[in-house]
């Protein structure tokens, strides 16, 4: 593995000591508080890999507000403890169970490659990802049953109809959770689905009284 391995590049390294040097230095005495005090996140952001998408910078957060986990599309699996790898499940637990969040927030975004690779698998017009062996493609199955509730969508409104599928597919996966479902029922916590549109810098909000998303 040394032969493998690399010092951090140059650009990175000079982001970072200009950081050390300006933010932190200004800012030292919430930082020590931060790492003594532990973590206390409000709420949880489920958001996509996708590095257009920051979150911080859209709710304008500071360090220890948001409980960031991120993955292909934005996807929430169903609660499946059968004792193998569940990172985003690992996660959500962590979130609900030990930090206690009052809000869990599942925000997927416009121009998702991730979705986009679901339309095409779905369409069958993406045989590698159909591969057994595709860790991306075995993902991306989490959305087919969203697929199918916009196959009627005309192209290309579709592929954000899909996108905006991948979060209430999510919201509806986080119920699947009991510890999710039994901190909403008691009103510990409350579920919330954003679609946020990169071109236009809008927020979209899930209504699921309408089944719809309307901007904020």
């Amino acid at each position: 593995m040394k032969e493998h391995v690399r010092p951090l590049p140059s650009y990175l390294v000079n982001r970072y000591q200009g950081w050390r040097a300006t933010s932190y230095s200004e800012n030292r005495p919430w930082y020590r508080r931060l790492a003594d005090a532990g973590q206390h996140p409000r709420a949880m952001v489920i958001s996509c890999c996708d590095s257009r998408v920051h979150v911080t910078s859209i709710f304008g957060a500071d360090e220890g507000e948001f409980f960031i986990h991120r993955n292909i599309a934005n996807l929430v699996p169903p609660f499946n403890p059968d004792g193998d790898h569940h990172g985003t499940s690992a996660a959500i637990e962590y979130a609900v169970t030990t930090l206690k969040v009052a809000h869990v927030i599942v925000l997927g975004h416009s121009q998702c490659g991730g979705v986009a690779g679901c339309h095409a698998l779905c369409t069958g017009q993406a045989p590698h990802l159909e591969d057994k062996t595709s860790f991306i493609g075995t993902w991306l199955n989490l959305l087919r049953p969203g697929f199918e509730r916009v196959q009627h969508v005309p192209e290309p409104e579709r592929v954000t109809a899909l996108e905006q599928a991948s979060v209430v597919i999510s919201l509806e996966n986080l119920l699947t959770f009991p510890f999710v479902r039994d901190a909403v029922a008691k009103g510990d916590m409350s579920l919330h689905g954003l679609w946020n549109d990169i071109g236009e810098g809008t927020l979209w909000q899930y209504n699921p009284d309408e089944d719809v998303f309307e901007v904020i």
